[in-house]
């Protein structure tokens, strides 16, 4: 994509998003541009949900959830955040679909995501965020296939979004603000 100023990558977790972030960061490295990965997250429950009983300590978890399942898309795909690449994470709360449009904002900016699943049964549940940002994205979107790889996994795990480990009382070895990993703008 010779005129694209920076790559958004959708990212979840799934492991048809870590396909995308491959993708993206190919198409990075490619045109020499920047890499903005999102991850978009909502409270449990919904919008709705939290404002009728908010609570800010599980909003505040739930953030911190986020920005772990974000970085460690980058783990699971990369072994951590490249350097050969600027690459920049940032958290979005909102849905997802939304929140990957208004990320790429601008006609020469160049969204990847997951397309989700082929069989036409799980279609009908998964897919709606690649075929919202189609319909409605300002720039180039593109789609990329789930990998070979996940129709061999069990039919519970083609989904799977990875959950920060429990925190068993030991104290980390690192804190995210000493770390050289660039860290998700919230």
């Amino acid at each position: 994509m010779p005129d694209t100023r920076r790559v958004v990558v959708g990212v979840s977790g799934t492991p048809s998003s870590l396909q995308a972030l491959r993708v993206g960061l190919a198409e990075a490295r490619r045109g020499g541009v920047p890499l903005l990965a999102v991850l978009a997250w909502l409270p449990l429950g919904g919008e709705a949900a939290y404002r009728h009983a908010p609570c800010p300590p599980l909003l505040k978890e739930w953030e911190q959830a986020a920005a772990w399942r974000l970085r460690n898309a980058f783990d699971e795909a990369f072994g951590g955040v490249p350097d050969d690449v600027a690459v920049e994470l940032e958290l979005i709360r909102g849905p997802a679909g939304a929140a990957l449009v208004d990320a790429a904002d601008q006609g020469d900016d160049l969204l990847v995501l997951g397309s989700g699943p082929r069989e036409w049964p799980a279609r009908l549940l998964h897919g709606a965020t690649a075929r919202y940002c189609v319909s409605h994205a300002s720039c180039q979107v593109l789609a990329v296939p789930p990998p070979e790889l996940l129709r061999r996994l069990p039919r519970r795990l083609r989904h799977h979004v990875p959950t920060p480990p429990k925190q068993t009382g030991v104290a980390p070895s690192t804190t995210p603000d000493d770390s050289d990993e660039p860290q998700p703008r919230l």
